[in-house]
């Protein structure tokens, strides 16, 4: 795939996922709603719609073209799983959590607004998620709705991200083996961009082999991603990245880049490229855009 086909079609999901989003999150109540309150509807837009690479949306709408899933259903589980992933770095940027001033070269929302405002905007964000996904709108099939639902919740909750940030706060007091910290990223971020690569068969009842090879296929990238994040922070800067860099070595946080080094590292992003590629292998020319996603997660800037 050519770069700028690349780059055209990863704008065009996020502005597809945005336009759905926009909608979604305005002041206007819903049927079942008392009323929305404009500070928190505007802090919730704060929270989400500031831009931002939208990788997980990107990676849903490509997991279900690559199922033959209908464009309604993939953009709202698109959709649901951006308000989750939001939700979690309103909250982790919190000065409880990681105490950031800035997301994506704006004020997090707890600066924006306060604290109680970004707490709560999290709450209705993760709330919401789930309204989003098991909404008739999403599938007419129940039981395609509440598979995603499941998944999506085991994602997002203990055993995944949720789970995965209480490690991560642990590892400011202790330090974590190399295990231990390979657990802990699999949870607080490969858990969701898992979820992102198996949604697709999820929606269209694809068959459990193909469920556990997107599954898998999932784990690499986030695995990509991570690592690729840890490494930007080692050499990047916040002016690029949007974002502060350095925090995980201030904070004495063991990272597998901090563990092998620079060179260990770029070499783990090869084999995980090569590895994703092989999942795809099945699916031909129909998985290329995905196999240009993990590549740019493995290689990107920022």
């Amino acid at each position: 795939m050519q770069d700028e086909d690349f780059h055209n079609r990863i704008r065009a999901n996020a502005a597809s996922v945005e336009a759905l989003l926009a909608d979604l999150l305005s002041d206007i109540s819903r049927p079942g709603e008392i009323a929305r309150p404009p500070r928190l509807m505007a802090a919730i837009r704060h929270g989400v719609l500031n831009g931002g690479k939208r990788l997980r949306p990107s990676l849903v709408l490509e997991s279900a073209a690559l199922f033959g899933a209908p464009k309604e259903t993939a953009l709202r589980v698109a959709a649901a799983l951006e308000c989750i992933h939001c939700y979690s770095l309103i909250h982790d940027d919190l000065p409880a959590m990681d105490d950031d001033d800035t997301r994506r070269g704006q004020p997090t929302v707890h600066k924006a607004f306060d604290e109680a405002a970004a707490i709560l905007a999290g709450d209705s964000l993760l709330t919401i998620a789930f309204e989003i996904a098991a909404a008739p709108e999403t599938t007419a099939d129940g039981s395609i709705r509440a598979s995603l639902v499941l998944a999506l919740a085991q994602a997002a909750g203990i055993g995944g991200m949720a789970g995965g940030q209480a490690l991560d706060l642990e590892a400011e007091t202790r330090q974590l083996s190399e295990a231990e910290i390979i657990t802990l990223q699999a949870m607080k971020t490969g858990a969701l961009i898992r979820f992102a690569c198996e949604a697709g068969a999820i929606a269209t009842g694809a068959s459990e082999a193909d469920r556990l090879r997107m599954r898998r296929f999932g784990e690499v990238v986030g695995l990509a991603f991570q690592l690729r994040d840890d490494l930007l922070d080692l050499t990047s800067d916040a002016a690029t990245l949007g974002k502060a860099t350095g925090k995980d070595a201030a904070r004495g946080k063991g990272t597998l880049p901090s563990l092998h080094g620079i060179a260990w590292t770029q070499a783990r992003l090869g084999e995980l490229i090569e590895e994703a590629k092989t999942l795809l292998a099945p699916y031909g020319e129909k998985a290329a855009m995905l196999r240009a996603l993990a590549i740019y997660v493995a290689e990107r800037e920022k």
